[in-house]
C-alpha cells in the first residue's frame, strides 16, 4: 500500500468515557448528604426533659409532638383541629404493625395536655406509650 495510510486494530478507541458518570454521581451524593439531614428535622422544635435512659430502635412508630405553645403534630403534619387529629391517628394506628406512638414533649409544655394526648392515643388503638427524653450529660 504505497501513499495510504494503514489503520492498525490498537488504534481504534472502542471504550466509554465514564468520568462525566461519576461526577454527576459525586454530586448527587453530596446533595443527597447534605438535604438528608433536613428530612429528619421535627416539624415543632421541642426542647426535650433530661432524662437517664437508653436509645431505643422503633422501626414502625408514630410521633405526637406537643410544642410549648399548645401546638400538635402527627409525624410531619401540625393539627389545629384535634377531630382531626384522632381521627388521622386511629388510621396510622390502624396501619401500624407495632402501634408504637412516641411523645415529644417540650419541657415547657403543659402536662394536662400531654396526658391528654397520651389518652387520644390510647382511645386511637396504641398499644404502647414512649416519652422522649434527652440524654443527660
Amino acid at each position: 500500500m504505497a501513499g495510504g495510510a494503514e489503520l492498525d486494530d490498537d488504534d481504534i478507541v472502542a471504550g466509554i468515557n465514564v468520568t462525566p458518570l461519576v461526577d454527576v454521581c459525586l454530586v448527587l451524593v453530596i446533595i443527597f448528604m447534605v438535604t438528608a439531614p433536613l428530612m429528619s428535622d421535627p416539624v415543632i422544635k421541642v426542647t426535650l426533659p433530661k432524662a437517664h435512659a437508653e436509645k431505643g430502635e422503633e422501626a414502625d412508630k408514630l410521633t405526637l409532638t406537643l410544642g410549648k405553645d399548645g401546638q400538635v403534630a402527627l409525624d410531619y403534619t401540625i393539627y389545629k383541629d384535634m377531630v382531626m387529629l384522632e381521627d388521622d391517628l386511629k388510621v396510622k394506628l390502624a396501619q401500624s404493625q407495632s402501634k408504637v406512638v412516641i411523645l415529644r414533649a417540650d419541657e415547657d409544655a403543659l402536662h394536662g395536655r400531654l396526658t391528654d394526648l397520651m389518652a387520644k392515643a390510647k382511645d386511637a388503638g396504641a398499644q404502647s406509650l414512649t416519652i422522649a427524653t434527652e440524654q443527660k450529660k
